[in-house]
């Protein structure tokens, strides 16, 4: 037995030696195995290598087939997928309108709060003139200098005044304007104030021959004065005080005149303004005559916007302005009665008339109508202004108009419109 390279020998006898060939044969046939062992390995591992890559360049071949085919094609989507994606987009639309909405709105809030600041009247000071005859420092030095009193009511004081040019001017200083000092009340004699002014800046553009024109108006500290034009006769009232005391004769086509030209100012005011305007406190004191006796309405609208005016219920207030504190036209309609039934009877409403008649009311509405039911409507007329018997027609007509305009129900009264036609088709003037 021997070694070399790593080969085993061994000595036998022949059969021994027999043994030896075989030995060696056995173990080059187990490395011609083991090689080829090897080399099927090899080949095993190699195939499983070119199965793998085949294999995967075909998947990436049918990913891209896919990938092709679904750039052209859209999924199909189940029914509920479709629904769910629908209902997205519209409640995705509704936010951006709602959205839309609600920034447009903001927006148009802001740009009404600036452009509402930015044409706020502010207050003026001073003399606020309307008439190219009248300026500012004449007007000033009128006010400072004497001026004469031509009466007063509950409302202010007028006053007989001189201009430097030798205008003659009439100006009704009225009450304060101011609250009683709380901010409260600053911010609310500020809004006033500015009211106040807008709206005298509207009567300042009325143009009737009927109406008082607002020549000028002066603020200062919290005492307003407004300017009119002068009127020699004074107020209805003052000429009726006269009339009763026969210091003056006012004859039937005068006193039918100044009916008419009353409720014509009020047909201006009620229907060709661009707004209507209503007068609010139409009364005797408040119709001003001139040195032909044509009438003109003043003060109109002031009973509503000044702060300080008196209101109160008097008996040529309307029904409905006392009860529902409710005022249209209608109840202008009823003060305009209440003149008529003055200048058809020459009798004070405020003073006690109704015990010449035992059932006839305590209201002059009441009174007419009772006589006028009774038969006895004559016996309602001024004695001073009975004469002719067509005259006296004209004033039993003009009475059945002043109870209509003095019903209890405001739809039953005429229109300033309608009035104007009922009294000129009494007389032609």
């Amino acid at each position: 037995k021997s070694c070399k390279n790593n080969q085993m020998l061994f000595y036998f006898d022949y059969f021994d030696f027999k043994w030896l060939v075989n030995a060696a044969m056995e173990q080059r046939r187990r490395r011609r195995r083991r090689r080829r062992n090897g080399y099927n390995t090899l080949s095993l591992l190699l195939f499983f290598f070119l199965v793998f890559a085949s294999r995967t360049s075909t998947s990436a071949s049918c990913r891209r087939r896919t990938v092709k085919h679904l750039s052209t094609t859209l999924p199909s989507s189940t029914p509920l997928e479709s629904r769910i994606t629908s209902k997205v987009i519209i409640i995705s639309i509704v936010s951006g309108i709602l959205t839309g909405l609600v920034s447009a709105l903001v927006l148009a809030f802001l740009v009404r709060c600036i452009v509402k600041y930015m044409k706020q009247t502010p207050i003026l000071k001073g003399p606020v003139v309307f008439s190219p005859k009248i300026t500012p420092k004449s007007l000033h030095a009128a006010l400072s200098n004497g001026i004469q009193l031509l009466g007063s009511d509950p409302n202010g004081k007028y006053y007989k005044m001189v201009l430097d040019n030798g205008l003659v001017v009439a100006v009704k200083r009225l009450g304060s304007l101011e609250g009683n000092g709380s901010p409260e009340a600053t911010t609310s004699s500020k809004s006033v104030k500015r009211r106040l002014q807008k709206e005298l800046e509207l009567l300042a553009g009325l143009r009737h021959r009927n109406l008082m024109s607002l020549r000028a108006y002066v603020r200062e500290s919290d005492e307003l004065s407004l300017v009119y034009d002068y009127m020699p006769n004074g107020s209805l009232e003052d000429v009726m005080n006269k009339v009763r005391a026969k210091e003056v004769e006012l004859g039937w086509e005068i006193r039918l005149r100044v009916a008419v030209g009353i409720v014509k100012g009020l047909q201006y005011l009620h229907f060709s303004c661009e707004t209507q305007i209503l007068h609010y406190n139409l009364k005797p004191t408040n119709v001003m005559l001139d040195s032909e006796f044509e009438p003109r309405l003043a003060d109109c609208k002031l009973a509503k916007i000044m702060p300080s005016s008196h209101t109160a219920v008097s008996c040529y207030s309307a029904p409905e302005s006392s009860q529902s504190n409710r005022y249209t036209d209608k109840s202008d309609i009823f003060s305009f009665g209440m003149i008529l039934g003055v200048l058809l009877t020459g009798r004070d409403p405020t003073h006690p008339f109704c015990g010449e008649a035992a059932s006839g009311g305590s209201s002059l509405g009441q009174w007419l109508k009772h006589l006028q039911q009774s038969g006895e409507a004559r016996e309602a007329l001024d004695k001073s202004i009975l004469g002719e018997e067509v005259e006296e027609d004209e004033m039993l007509m003009a009475l059945r108009i002043t109870i209509v305009c003095l019903s209890d129900f405001p739809a039953d009264r005429p229109s300033s419109d309608e009035l104007v036609h009922m009294l000129t088709q009494l007389h032609s003037f």
